[in-house]
């Protein structure tokens, strides 16, 4: 029997398999990101970081590594148990639904690598804008690093197999209702899975209209993991600084 999962955030991210397919994902390409942002922003020593929707922590024990105070939180209890192998006495992991603003706040608050539009609920976006804003303090800044959504469309890749330790992973990908869907096929030790990704096809123009309603400043707009310019057609990320 196939095995269907719903509540497509919450179950895969929680699942061994999301993290087998996505393992080749690039550090060096990641930790360029958070290098030249940390530059770009001037934080201070020991400043204290959120990273929301951190998953296991790779991100949130690199900008560890660099000298601040880090907070990782997702909403993956799996991923959060993980992560917490890694804290120290300036590294934490916690569970937290990022529409929820943190008691805390911080200088900096990173969302990376497309951890935004996952709701059914267009408020449920504007929400997690306004928790932003609320946990950072009053000199904060916050970065998202979200899909270039115009150049994601034009160059999508209908079906492919990858071939992960062993497992071959059936993808397709096509757009409906405003949404990138990503349908996840595969075959483990006998037993058929079934997974889809889903995500907002949020515009520039789509944020900007968020950030209005959420009295959020949108400082800078980059185009790729070395700050370079943002081009609507070109550009492979779309990467908004605000506060």
């Amino acid at each position: 029997m196939q095995k269907e999962v719903n509540n497509w955030f919450a179950s895969w991210f929680d699942s061994p398999y999301y993290h087998i397919l996505y393992k080749d994902r690039d550090e060096e390409e990641a930790q360029l990101l958070m290098d030249n942002i940390v530059h770009y922003l001037n934080l201070p020593e020991e400043a204290k970081i959120l990273d929301l929707a951190c998953g296991k922590g790779r991100h949130s024990i690199y900008l560890n590594q660099l000298g601040f105070d880090v907070t990782g939180a997702d909403l993956s209890t799996n991923s959060i148990a993980e992560a917490k192998k890694s804290e120290n006495k300036t590294l934490h992991f916690r569970e937290h639904d990022m529409r929820e603003p943190f008691e805390d706040q911080f200088d900096a608050i990173f969302n990376l690598f497309t951890s935004f539009g996952y709701f059914e609920n267009e408020q449920d976006n504007l929400m997690t804008l306004k928790a932003i804003k609320e946990s950072l303090t009053e000199y904060g800044f916050a970065v998202i690093d979200f899909m270039n959504v115009h150049q994601v469309i034009a160059n999508l890749v209908p079906e492919e197999v990858k071939t992960v330790d062993g497992i071959a992973f059936h993808i397709k990908r096509y757009v409906k209702d405003n949404y990138i869907y990503k349908e996840i096929d595969f075959e483990d030790q006998g037993e058929k899975f079934h997974f889809t990704e889903k995500v907002r096809a949020l515009t520039l123009a789509d944020f900007e209209t968020l950030m209005e309603q959420a009295e959020i400043f949108l400082l800078d707009i980059f185009g790729d993991y070395k700050l370079r310019k943002f081009h609507k057609m070109e550009s492979e990320r779309l990467i908004m600084i605000f506060k």
